[in-house]
């Protein structure tokens, strides 16, 4: 983490005496070893009761993170893991213990189906503080105009997004509602209250058809195993129609967000390989490394597989 920047090589510095202040101040125990995800440390604990938790510390300047506590108190337990104590101003956040397996370990319709049934739980009326979602696609979706006309992305792709992210955000159903914003497999662990419960809110002011795309693109790769007895397209279809259907979501609607996270995911990328290369890192000439190639290839088919 602290190779990232300056802040992140702060916040790492800071970070062992953060848990141990407040491992005192909350007379929690260590309960095994620590676990980390991209922007976040782990603790196993226990409370003074004996009470198995998780003690999680999050990077300070993570805006997407910002009101993790905020979406967690709003879910009160239902479909989530439970918020047991937070101090938002240090980004800590005390939480019910979950887990190891999460739904990676099932098959991805199934999971899917598990995801689909959650949506109806988590999307509750979104509390005043959560940023906008309609602000963040608003400025993400002004860079496409910036998008290189030789950028390994159909022009059409590029121009339909930018189309339905301009009609997405003067909707003002595409605010309103408290979604997760990430969710995925892996942000879905087994617990034993219930059997599956949602972890890790990127939590926003928004439309809940803006959420299956994180199911499409994570566990990519399983679609083009040997063994798949399905295409790729097929089963990019079929997971989608999973949620959608499950959930209730309105196909089309769920469709155009899909489109436009796909594109969008493919602009950052492109994006960033530009920065490295300004930054002189060792990228090919053409700017995209094989890794960057095979991403937005994934993002564009995605995009493709969900309106053939």
């Amino acid at each position: 983490m602290a190779r990232r920047g300056p802040a992140w090589a702060g916040w790492v510095d800071r970070l062992p005496g953060i848990a141990a202040t407040v491992l005192e101040e909350w007379d929690l125990a260590l309960d095994g070893l620590p676990m980390h995800g991209f922007c976040a440390l782990v603790l196993p604990v226990r409370t003074p009761g004996g009470r198995p938790a998780a003690l999680k510390l999050t990077f300070d300047e993570d805006e997407e993170s910002e009101h993790e506590h905020l979406a967690l108190q709003h879910w009160h337990g239902n479909g989530a893991v439970r918020l047991l104590r937070a101090d938002p101003h240090r980004r800590a956040l005390l939480l019910e213990r979950l887990h190891p397996e999460d739904l990676t370990d099932l098959w991805d319709v199934e999971a899917c189906e598990v995801v689909g049934g959650l949506y109806g739980r988590l999307h509750v009326p979104a509390p005043p503080q959560l940023h906008r979602l309609t602000s963040y696609v608003e400025r993400w979706a002004a860079d496409l105009d910036d998008l290189p006309r030789n950028a390994p992305v159909p022009r059409r792709l590029v121009e339909q997004t930018r189309m339905l992210a301009r009609d997405l955000v003067a909707d003002r159903a595409s605010n309103g509602v408290m979604i997760h914003g990430d969710l995925h497999y892996e942000n879905v662990l087994a617990g034993d209250r219930e059997p599956w419960l949602v972890i890790d809110p990127k939590p926003m002011s928004g439309d809940p058809h803006y959420e299956p795309a994180a199911m499409l693109w994570n566990r990519f790769e399983e679609l083009a195993a040997p063994d798949r007895h399905e295409g790729v397209r097929d089963g990019l279809r079929r997971r989608f129609h999973t949620l959608v259907d499950v959930a209730g979501l309105d196909e089309d609607r769920a469709r155009d967000w899909v489109v436009v996270r796909m594109v969008l995911n493919a602009m950052w990328a492109i994006q960033d390989a530009a920065r490295e290369r300004r930054g002189r890192a060792p990228v090919p000439a053409s700017g995209l490394t094989e890794s960057d190639r095979t991403w937005v290839t994934m993002c564009v088919t995605v995009a493709k597989a969900v309106q053939d």
